[in-house]
Formats: C-alpha cells, structure tokens, sequence
C-alpha cells in the first residue's frame, strides 16, 4: 500500500463521511470536533462576548455553521474557507406513504442535480431531522439516521426493456420510488414513532414534521492496487467540510480565520443558510462590532483586506471520457488542488486571487492545476461569486478532483486530501494576503 498519504487523517475522514448521511448530521460532526479543540459555541439569539485571541463556532438551522478564530491583536483582515454540506439526493414528500403490487413505498422529490441512474439497486438508509411534540404540548427537534439497509430502487430487467442500454430517460416521479416493506397497510409514521424510540428512547410523542432523505449505507472506502482513491457518497462536498475543517484545527491561530460551511448550495444557496443569504455577512458584522472598528467603514475596509477560498471538487479528467475535457485543462485526480477559472464568473476566479493562491502551493510545496470547461459545454457554480457578490470579499475558486460528481458514490485521491489540507493551512498562517 502507498505511504503517500496521511492514513490517520483519511481515517478521519472516512468517519466524517460515514457519520454525515446529511447536512444536519455533518454539521453537528463538525461541531463536535471544533468543541473538542476547544472552539466555545455561540448562540445568535443572545448578545456575543468576544476576546482577541479565542476561537468560536455558530450554526444556523443546524445545517450550516461557521467557525472563526480571532487574532490576539488588530483584527486587520481575515483568512475565509467556504464550502457547502449539502449534497443531491432524494427527499421525502411530506406525504410520502404509498403502496404499490402489495408493496410499501415512499414517495421522493429530487434535491439539487441527481445523477438519477447509480441510486438504482442500492442499498437505502434513511436519515434527516424530525420534529416531534410531547405530551406536555413542547416542540422538539433531532436527528434520526436509520442507518442499516431499509429501502431499495430495484432497476427493471433488461428482458422488459431491451433498449435500456441505448439509453433511457428516468422519470423521478413513477419509478425512483424506494420499496420498504411487503405490505398494503403499513405507515410512516408507524416507522418513525419506532426508530425515535429505538435511537432517542421517545414514546407517546407525535411526529408533527420532518425533513428526511434516502442514502447508499455502503460506508467509505480506499479504492485501488495502492489505495489511490477514496470512494463514497457525498464527496462533494463534504470532503472540502473536512479538508477546511482540518487546516483551521492545524493552522497556529496567530492569525484572523473563518471557515463557513453552508447549505443549499445544490439548489442555488438562496436561504437564511445558504451563501445567498445573510449568516456570513451577519458574523461579520457582530465580529466588526466587537473587535474591529465597530463602524460600516472599518467592515469594508476588513472585508476588503480579507480573501476568501471557496472550496468545492473540480472534475478531474476521466479515462473513458477524455474528450469531455478541454486537453490543456483536464485535472488528474493526485495531482493536487485546482483552481476554477471561469470567463463568466461562474467562478470567482481573477488573476489577482489565482496568483496569490499559486504562491500558497508553491510556500506549501504541493502541485496546483486549473480547470476551465470546454468552450462548447456548460459550467457549473459554486458559493464562491454568491459570496463575493453578497459580501465583496475578494474570492477564488479551488476543489479537489473527483470522478462521478452527483453520483451516489462518487470518487477523489487520497493523496490530494492532504494537499489541500497543507495549502489551506498555508493560507491561514500567512500574515500578509497581498
């Protein structure tokens, strides 16, 4: 097996992946980890008592969370990673229970760009957050994750369909439906008030909403004669959570940071969480108010001497589809972190931040690539120009190269893990960002 990669750190990240089936769970996994490194939690409903020097996290709607380190000194500028926790899948319908030639099923709607075909014959979890009311009348919210295989999408046999291999359009609503039980009469909720029970030992309470998706339960695993890849769901965008996560617990603090990891990025970031909307701005504000120049001029003029990584996985060069590429910007998976140029500003890449972050590679000593789409194909966004657009921090685009994205199981380099991780933390110790 290689020895170039850092098998503890890919550990930890293989757990990360298999502990976050959804944007609540990975939030509360990094939470828990910034708490363990001795990151205090922040409420927003209360006022903030900051001090030069500490570290802190908040989250908002337990889905997207935002943690920051302060400077012993001036609060001059600050070094932000973003990236997003959310990931496409299938969710349920509010009234999802359906029955079909004597089978239980649940009805789904599609979260963000599915890649519909690879959800077909796999095996199912069920995870999300659940809102129950107790006797006494109070409201409660957790987390559920069922997560042992429940549910499958069984394909059609080819014999019934001898064209398939042509290629077959996939209608979401009439057959993307998982099967679940042998039965006529079985409810969901009946299922739910059993696994409240069985994980958080509730009874008598009543499930009054929930927002709950399906999941592969395959768990992560390293792929290849040397382990070169890592494959798993979620990839995108959970491995830039982590790699972010990592560099902020690495780096030596000396300096302002931010790490924001938001949700609905799949379905374009407009929310009270999401890039679009106004938690980063919100903290920069309380973050200004309390230890910079606590005036609108002094929150330019930070925002203005900041820079912001947006981290979210390029699509590195694939064996099989090599055309697919433009040939002098098809990433190669191991070759290290990429960054994202768009004409268009698809990206927020400019001249002036690609440089900078150029030089990050070469003072952390690992290779860069850029990735531009091909000149007749479409490009795809990330929360990097919603970010620059709603903020005016400064902004560049990077990811780590995978395979497969929007895939149930998609597939990254092991060795590229840790060199993102060593540039971003690079980043976050430089003193000076110009």
């Amino acid at each position: 097996m290689s020895k170039a990669f850092n098998a503890e750190r890919l550990a930890r990240l293989c757990d990360f992946l298999h502990q976050s089936p959804t944007p609540w769970h990975a939030t509360r996994c990094m939470a828990e980890r910034l708490q363990q490194a001795g990151f205090e939690r922040l409420e927003e409903t209360v006022n903030w008592q900051l001090v030069p020097g500490k570290r802190y996290y908040v989250t908002r709607n337990d889905s997207s969370i935002i943690a920051f380190q302060l400077p012993a000194g001036k609060l001059a500028s600050l070094r932000m990673l973003g990236a997003h926790t959310d990931s496409p899948g299938l969710r349920l319908k509010p009234n999802a229970t359906q029955y079909a030639a004597g089978w239980l099923q649940l009805g789904v709607q599609l979260y963000g760009g599915v890649l519909l075909a690879p959800w077909f014959d796999r095996d199912l979890g069920l995870a999300g957050r659940v809102h129950v009311r107790h006797a006494d009348g109070h409201l409660e919210s957790v987390l559920l994750n069922v997560d042992r295989p429940i549910a499958m999408i069984p394909s059609l046999a080819i014999h019934m369909d001898r064209d398939v291999n042509a290629g077959r359009e996939i209608n979401p609503q009439t057959q993307m439906s998982p099967v679940l039980m042998q039965s006529d009469s079985a409810q969901l909720s009946d299922l739910l008030a059993q696994w409240l029970e069985e994980q958080h030992g509730l009874r008598a309470v009543e499930v009054v909403d929930f927002e709950l998706g399906f999941y592969d339960v395959q768990p992560p695993s390293l792929v290849g004669l040397q382990h070169e890849l890592i494959a798993s769901a979620r990839l995108d965008n959970l491995l830039s959570c982590f790699v972010g996560l990592e560099a902020l617990l690495a780096c030596d603090a000396s300096q302002g940071a931010v790490l924001v990891a938001n949700d609905h990025e799949e379905v374009g970031s407009a929310s009270a969480c999401g890039a679009q909307g106004p938690f980063l701005g919100d903290v920069l504000k309380r973050l200004n108010a309390q230890v910079g120049g606590a005036t609108e001029e002094s929150l330019i003029q930070l925002i203005q001497s900041s820079l912001m990584i947006s981290c979210d996985n390029a699509h590195a060069l694939h064996p099989n589809f090599q055309d697919k590429h433009d040939e002098r910007h098809g990433p190669a998976i191991n070759g290290g972190p990429v960054i994202k140029v768009n004409a268009n500003q698809r990206y927020a890449t400019n001249s002036v931040t690609g440089a900078l972050f150029r030089d990050v590679c070469r003072e952390a000593e690992v290779p860069v690539q850029s990735f531009v789409t091909r000149a007749d194909m479409g490009c795809g966004s990330t929360i990097g120009p919603i970010t620059a657009t709603e903020i005016g921090v400064p902004t560049l685009d990077v990811g780590l190269p995978q395979w497969a994205m929007h895939s149930i199981r998609e597939t990254a380099g092991t060795r590229d893990v840790d060199y993102l991780t060593a540039a971003l933390t690079v980043f976050l110790n430089r003193a000076e960002l110009r």
